[in-house]
C-alpha cells in the first residue's frame, strides 16, 4: 500500500495542455508583459503619445483582466473535467 502523500505526488493535478490552452496561456503572458512594459515606459510613452498613453495602459489593463478571467475559467473547466475522468478510472 502506497502512502497518501506519495500517491498524491504521482497524481497529475492539471489537465494536459491542449493547443488552444497553450495559445491562451501565451496570449495571457504576452498581455501581462506588454502591460508591465507600458507601465515601466510610461514617461517616454507620455512624450510620444501624450494623454493617449494612459488610454493605452487602461485598454491593456481591461484586455488583460478580461482575458485572464476567460483563460482561468477555461483552464479550471479543463482541469476539473480531467480530474473527474481520472477519478472515474480508479
Amino acid at each position: 500500500m502506497m502512502p497518501l502523500w506519495l500517491d498524491l505526488l504521482r497524481t497529475p493535478m492539471a489537465a494536459p495542455e491542449t493547443r488552444f490552452l497553450r495559445a491562451m496561456r501565451h496570449v495571457w503572458q504576452g498581455l501581462y508583459l506588454a502591460l508591465a512594459t507600458t507601465i515601466l515606459l510610461l514617461d517616454p510613452l507620455k512624450q510620444l503619445l501624450g494623454s493617449r498613453a494612459s488610454l493605452l495602459i487602461a485598454g491593456l489593463m481591461l484586455l488583460t483582466a478580461t482575458h485572464s478571467l476567460i483563460y482561468l475559467r477555461v483552464k479550471n473547466r479543463a482541469d476539473t473535467e480531467w480530474l473527474t475522468q481520472a477519478g472515474e478510472g480508479e
